[in-house]
């Protein structure tokens, strides 16, 4: 049985995201600060942690800063990688677990962006290729890629708090 579906209402969608605009963002000077101090960490799931650590580690040039049982479930990995700016990306295995392919569904990943010096980016984006991981460069300062086990990447030459040369933050 095939379903279609209906074209989004991009009228109504635009109004809606013009509403909400309006009701809750607030200008850069009369936002309140963030209770947060920043982003600990983020965790991902690794099916292998060697092969995602010479991922991170060699290829993207993430240091390993730690590899630590995790505390959660016996047997199980939790490591992490230095991604700048007080910032850590980190992974846990599950051995003996089908945890299943990666998949993008509602609350999940889409993607992480990472921002990188610009020509840190241009380097990477050599490195990508040399290490033969398909890739696809856009605006000219954000490449997207999947890690080994299927999460999508963007590196991004744009300063924190900036995309595109708007100011996000």
């Amino acid at each position: 049985m095939s379903t279609t579906q209906s074209p989004p209402d991009l009228t109504a969608i635009t109004a809606e995201r013009d509403r909400i605009r309006t009701d809750h963002l607030k200008p850069a000077g009369e936002r309140p600060a963030s209770t947060a101090r920043g982003l600990h960490h983020t965790a991902l799931i690794s099916s292998d942690v060697e092969r995602t650590v010479r991922f991170y580690q060699d290829v993207l040039g993430f240091p390993l800063t730690e590899l630590i049982e995790n505390r959660d479930y016996p047997g199980s990995s939790h490591f992490f990688f230095d991604i700048g700016n007080g910032n850590l990306l980190a992974f846990f295995d599950f051995p003996g677990l089908d945890v299943g392919p990666y998949a993008e569904v509602l609350g999940g990943l889409h993607h992480m962006a990472i921002s990188v010096e610009p020509a840190r980016w241009e380097a990477l984006v050599g490195r990508l290729t040399e290490a033969g991981v398909p890739h696809e460069v856009h605006s000219g300062v954000s490449v997207y890629f999947r890690d080994p086990d299927g999460a999508r990447i963007e590196l991004i030459a744009d300063p924190l708090g900036e995309m595109y040369g708007q100011q996000v933050l």
